[in-house]
C-alpha cells in the first residue's frame, strides 16, 4: 500500500507542476516574459535548492525526455515549413547551419579555454554545447509573440535552427569522447573523424527522415484508422523514425524535421487535425523539458563558476553568434540590418542544456562545468534576446504587422479522398468574405447555417454576419479561405483618410511617382504583389499590410497564394509634422503626398470619399 501512495503523491505532484506551468503561462503572457524562461525557472523552485527541495540527478531520464520532446519540436517545425517559401533561404541557412556552428565552436571554445582554464579541447566542448540556436526556443518566442518576419528572415532562421542540431551533436560527442579519453593532444586527427562522423549521420539522418516521410503520408492515406487517432499515430511514428535514425548512427533530429517537411506539403488525410494536435503536443513537451530541465539544476553549484560563466554568455551573444553571421551571410546578399536581427535571434534553449548533459552522462572529466555554463549561457539568453526580439525586430523594420485576429475554422474530415476538405466559418461583422459577391470559384458552398435552420446556398442567398457557411475547398487553399473569414482588427490601424483599390500587378514605382511612397531602393522595380510575397514569411492573406511611411497597402484579394488586389490606405498623421513633400506626379498639381492627403481631406469634407 505505501507504494501504491508513493507513485499516487508522484502523480500529483508532476500534474500539479504542469498546472502551475500552464496557468503561469498567463502571467508571462500579461508582462511580456519569455515564456521558456517561466518553465525553467518553475522546475528551479521545486528542485533541491528552491522552496519544492525535490533532488533530482538523473540525467540518463532528463536525456530520454530531452530526445523525446526536441523530435516532436522539430517535426511540428518541418510540418508548417512551405517548400515554396523557401527560395533564397536554404543556401544561406545551411551555411549557418555547418560553418556557423563550427565558427561559433571554435571562437567561444577558446575564450572558453581561457576564462575556465582548461584545455583546448575542452574549451571547445564549452562552445560545442552552446554553439547552436534552439529551434524550440526559435519558434516557440516567435511564434508565442505573434511575431511574423519577412519571409527571407524568418525562414533563414527556422531552417538555421531545425538543421544545426546535428552538427553541435556531432561536435559534442566526438569532443566529449576525446575528451574522455584523455587525447587532448589529438585535435588534428579527430578533425578528420568528426567530419566522417558527420557525413554518416547527415546522411543515414537523411534518407531516413525522406523515407519516413513518403511512408507516413503514405500509411495515413491508405489506412482507415478510428476518428481521432492519425494524430497519436504521427507522435508515434516521429518517436520511431527519431529512434530508428539513431540506431542506424544517422542524425535522428535531422530525420525527423525533414518528415515533417514532407508531410506538410503532401496532401494527407487529417492534416489539419494534426497540425491542431502537434499545437498541444509541442506546448506540453516545452513545458515537460524545461520544467525538468530546471529540477535538474542545483543553483548553488553555479556560483563558483558564475563569473566566467557569465563573460561566456555576453561573449556568445555579443561577439561569437554576430560574427559568425556576418562571415556566413555576407556572400548572399543580406542587408546589414537583416545581418544584425538573424545575428541577434542566436537563442539558446533546452538543446543546449541537454548536450551539456552528454558529458556527465560519459563521466567525463570537469562534466559539471560544462552544465552549469550551459544553463547560465541559456538564462542569459532567454533573458536578454528573448524578452528584446520582437521590439528588436519591429525597430529593424524586419516584422510585418498583420490586420487580423486568427480565424475560428471548423475542420469535417471526407474519408475516401483527399482533393477537397469541408470547413465551415462564421461569418463576423467585419469578415472580409461580405464585402464580395460571392465565394472564391474554388470553394464550393455546401450549406449555411442562419438563425438555427440550415440552409441550401441558393436559398441562402449573400452570406450575412451572424451565420455559418461551410464550404469544400482545396486542401492548400484553406488558408485563402481563412483570411476571408477572418475578423479585421481597427483597433491596431491608424485612422485613415480613404482607402484606393487597385491591382496587385500594380507597379510600386507608380505608386511612389504618385502618392510619394517611402519605398526601399530594392522595392523599386517590384509589383505590389511582388512586395508581399518577398515580405511575407507565410502565404499573405487578406487583412496583411505593408507600410511605407503614413500610407499603408492592405491585402484584399488572393488567389492561389498571390495577391491580386490590395487598397492604398492614407493614414490621418493629425497634428504630427508632415512628411516633406516629394516631387509632383505628371498631372499632380504639386504638393507630391503632402498635396494628395490634402486633396483626400478636401474630398472627404465634402463627402465624396472613395471607398475600397
Amino acid at each position: 500500500m505505501d507504494s501504491i501512495t508513493v507513485v499516487n503523491a508522484i502523480l500529483l505532484f508532476g500534474a500539479a507542476l504542469m498546472l502551475v506551468g500552464i496557468l503561469s503561462s498567463l502571467v508571462a503572457s500579461r508582462f511580456g516574459a519569455p515564456l521558456l524562461l517561466v518553465f525553467l525557472v518553475i522546475g528551479m523552485l521545486t528542485g533541491q535548492d528552491g522552496p519544492g527541495g525535490v533532488a533530482f540527478d538523473n540525467y540518463r531520464l532528463t536525456y530520454l525526455i530531452g530526445s523525446i520532446a526536441l523530435a516532436v519540436i522539430l517535426f511540428d517545425g518541418g510540418l508548417r515549413t512551405r517548400v515554396a517559401h523557401l527560395g533564397g533561404a536554404l543556401a544561406p541557412a545551411a551555411t549557418l547551419a555547418t560553418v556557423g556552428v563550427a565558427l561559433t565552436t571554435v571562437i567561444i571554445g577558446l575564450f572558453s579555454a581561457w576564462m575556465l582554464k582548461l584545455d583546448l579541447v575542452e574549451g571547445l566542448l564549452v562552445g560545442a554545447t552552446i554553439a547552436s540556436t534552439d529551434a524550440a526556443a526559435v519558434f516557440f518566442l516567435i511564434r508565442a509573440s505573434g511575431l511574423q518576419l519577412q519571409r527571407k528572415v524568418g525562414a533563414t532562421l527556422e531552417i538555421e535552427s531545425s538543421t544545426n542540431d546535428p552538427v553541435a551533436v556531432f561536435l559534442t560527442v566526438m569532443l566529449v569522447g576525446l575528451v574522455s579519453a584523455g587525447a587532448s593532444g589529438a585535435a588534428g586527427d579527430a578533425g578528420l573523424m568528426i567530419v566522417g562522423r558527420f557525413l554518416q549521420e547527415a546522411v543515414i539522418g537523411g534518407a531516413a527522415g525522406v523515407a519516413g516521410g513518403f511512408a507516413l503520408a503514405y500509411l495515413l492515406n491508405r489506412v482507415d484508422l478510428p476518428s481521432g487517432l492519425h494524430p497519436l499515430f504521427v507522435v508515434a511514428s516521429v518517436v520511431a523514425l527519431f529512434a530508428l535514425s539513431a540506431v542506424l548512427h544517422g542524425s535522428g533530429f535531422l530525420a525527423v524535421y525533414l518528415a515533417g517537411i514532407i508531410v506538410g506539403n503532401r496532401q494527407v488525410r487529417a492534416l489539419p487535425a494534426i497540425i491542431a494536435f502537434h499545437d498541444t503536443i509541442t506546448w506540453l513537451c516545452q513545458i515537460v523539458m524545461f520544467i525538468v530541465l530546471g529540477l535538474l539544476v542545483t543553483p548553488s553549484q553555479l556560483l563558483p563558476s558564475l563569473g566566467p560563466s557569465l563573460a561566456i554568455a555576453f561573449g556568445l551573444i555579443f561577439v561569437a553568434r554576430p560574427l559568425a553571421v556576418a562571415l556566413c551571410l555576407a556572400p548572399f546578399g543580406f542587408s546589414r540590418k537583416e545581418i544584425a536581427f538573424v545575428g541577434w535571434v542566436g537563442l539558446r534553449g533546452a538543446v543546449s542544456i541537454f548536450l551539456a548533459a552528454i558529458p556527465t552522462l560519459a563521466q567525463a572529466p570537469n562534466a559539471q562545468t560544462y552544465f552549469n555554463v550551459a544553463f547560465v549561457v541559456v538564462i542569459v539568453s532567454l533573458v536578454v534576446q528573448g524578452w528584446t526580439i520582437t521590439g528588436l525586430a519591429k525597430r529593424l523594420k524586419l516584422a510585418v504587422r498583420q490586420t487580423v485576429r486568427s480565424v475560428n475554422r471548423i475542420e469535417i474530415d471526407l474519408p475516401g479522398q483527399l482533393a477537397q476538405e469541408m470547413v465551415g466559418y462564421e461569418v463576423t461583422p467585419r469578415c472580409p468574405i461580405l464585402a464580395r459577391d460571392a465565394a472564391p470559384k474554388w470553394a464550393v458552398p455546401v450549406f449555411v447555417i442562419r438563425d438555427h435552420e440550415i440552409l441550401d446556398p441558393g436559398r441562402a442567398g449573400g452570406l450575412k454576419p451572424g451565420d455559418y457557411g461551410y464550404f469544400l475547398a482545396p486542401h492548400n487553399r484553406v488558408a485563402e479561405l481563412d483570411g476571408l473569414f477572418a475578423s479585421l482588427d481597427a483597433g491596431r490601424a491608424k485612422p485613415a483618410l480613404g482607402e484606393f483599390a487597385m491591382r496587385g500587378d500594380t507597379a510600386l514605382a507608380s505608386l511612389s511617382a504618385l502618392y510619394g511612397l517611402q519605398i526601399a531602393p530594392e522595392d523599386a522595380e517590384l509589383t505590389v504583389a511582388e512586395v508581399f510575397h518577398r515580405r511575407f514569411e507565410q502565404a499573405p492573406t487578406v487583412g496583411d499590410v505593408a507600410e511605407f511611411g503614413p500610407a499603408t497597402l492592405v491585402v484584399r484579394g488572393v488567389d492561389d497564394g498571390r495577391v491580386t488586389r490590395v487598397a492604398l490606405r492614407i493614414e490621418d498623421e493629425g497634428d504630427e509634422a508632415a512628411p516633406p513633400p516629394s516631387p509632383a506626379a505628371p498631372g499632380d498639381g504639386g504638393g507630391g503626398f503632402g498635396g494628395v492627403v490634402d486633396r483626400i481631406k478636401d474630398l472627404l469634407r465634402k463627402g465624396a470619399g472613395q471607398g475600397a
